[in-house]
């Protein structure tokens, strides 16, 4: 039996029905998990001695809207944390879903895993996704005055709101983004070396 083949089956019997979905691709594991049993199943892949995840590498926000080409019909918003056990030497990749597409909330991990502050931080900053009991949280790579959460797919392009030094308040000054849409197709297709016939 493999290590992955032993991580699975361990994580089948301490887990049981909390995985609602348990995938192996690219030689690495994913499991998902309810929201309301996100906590339960992260304390026992931290403290279960069969699976010792000790340590939060990493946890990032994902949207959905419009994944697959449209063909998506799940819940949007999700976080997928990346989880290390420096003891047993194995990984996993454990996702959650929001159960609101409108205002997604999840709890936090700063309890459990005191790294995800920042990492959470982050993804409510460019996802939107807020992290109930979290400490902090508040931007952390965008502006002061950002207006939304530039990584969702419904975000424009090109912002909503832009900054700019005004000598004559002599401060920064938020205004409607002024930037005029434009086609970026190239106006002139050479046929050099294409030949008719």
């Amino acid at each position: 039996m493999t290590r992955l083949e032993t991580l699975k089956e361990n994580i089948e019997k301490v887990l049981g029905d909390q995985v609602t979905k348990l995938t192996v691709a690219l030689n690495e594991l994913t499991i998902e998990c309810a929201a309301k049993d996100f906590i339960k199943v992260v304390k026992k892949l931290r403290d279960h001695k069969a699976l010792k995840f000790e340590q939060l590498i990493d946890l990032c926000g994902v949207d959905y809207q419009d994944y697959a080409e449209g063909a998506w019909e799940g819940l949007r918003f999700a976080t997928v944390y990346h989880l290390l056990s420096v003891t047993l030497n194995h990984r996993i990749r454990l996702k959650v879903f929001s159960t609101e597409d409108d205002f997604p909330v999840l709890p936090t991990l700063v309890e459990l895993y005191p790294a995800a502050n920042w990492f959470e931080r982050e993804s409510f900053d460019l996802y939107g996704i807020m992290y109930e009991g979290h400490p902090d949280l508040r931007r952390l790579l965008t502006d002061y005055g950002f207006v939304g959460h530039p990584f969702r797919k419904d975000f424009p392009m090109i912002g909503n709101v832009e900054m700019r030094y005004d000598p004559e308040q002599q401060r920064v000054v938020y205004q409607p983004v002024s930037i005029e849409l434009r086609n970026n197709v190239p106006r002139v297709i050479r046929d050099e070396g294409f030949h008719n016939g």
